[in-house]
C-alpha cells in the first residue's frame, strides 16, 4: 500500500491533542519532507550529509577548532576528524593555526569549499522555489511570515551549547 504523501502523520501517542502539539506535529513533518526534497539537489555537490553539514557550518560561521565543530555538529571527535579529513582531501577545508592562539588549530573552508557550498545552497533554494510556484501572493507571503516566525522562535529557544559555539565563532571573526 502506498501512503498518501500529502497527508500528515497523526500526532504521536502520549502527546496532548491540543492546537500547539498539532501545529508542532505538522511543522515537524513538513520540515522533514521539505529538507528531504531540497536535498535532492545535493547530488550535484557530491557530498554526503555529514560533510555538507560540516562545510556549511564552516562557511557560514567561520573557522572553528575541531572540538567546537564536533560540538556544533553534535558528533564525536573521531567522527568529525574523519569528516574534516575527507573535506580536506577534497580541498574544501584546511587546518590552520589560530591567529588568536597559535597553539590552537582551526578548520576553515577554502574558497573551493565556499563556492561548492554556495552552488549547493542555490540548487536547494531553486528546488524549494519550484515547490512554491503557483502559490498566490498571499500564500507566498504567509509562508514567508511563517518562516520568519519559526526563525525567531529558534533564536529564542537556542540550544545553548551549540548556538553559543556559533555565536562565539561569529564574534571572533568580526
Amino acid at each position: 500500500m502506498v501512503k498518501n504523501n500529502s497527508q500528515l502523520p497523526p500526532l504521536p501517542r502520549g502527546l496532548p491533542a491540543d492546537a500547539r502539539h498539532q501545529t508542532a506535529n505538522a511543522l515537524h513533518s513538513v520540515a522533514l519532507r521539505l529538507l528531504r526534497r531540497a536535498r535532492t539537489a545535493d547530488v550535484k555537490m557530491d557530498l554526503d550529509g555529514p560533510r555538507a553539514s560540516a562545510l556549511s557550518v564552516l562557511v557560514f560561521s567561520g573557522p572553528l577548532p575541531i572540538g567546537r565543530l564536533a560540538a556544533v555538529e553534535q558528533v564525536s571527535a573521531p567522527a568529525i576528524t574523519k569528516t574534516v579529513s575527507a573535506l580536506e582531501a577534497d580541498g574544501l577545508v584546511e587546518r590552520v593555526r589560530s591567529d588568536a592562539d597559535r597553539r590552537v588549530v582551526v578548520v576553515r573552508a577554502t574558497s573551493k569549499g565556499r563556492a561548492l557550498l554556495e552552488r549547493g545552497r542555490a540548487a536547494r533554494v531553486r528546488v524549494v522555489a519550484t515547490l512554491i510556484d503557483g502559490l498566490t501572493e498571499r500564500d507566498r507571503q504567509t509562508l514567508d511570515r511563517a518562516a520568519q516566525i519559526v526563525a525567531a522562535s529558534l533564536r529564542r529557544h537556542a540550544i545553548p551549547r551549540v548556538d553559543h559555539e556559533l555565536t562565539v565563532a561569529k564574534q571572533r571573526r568580526s
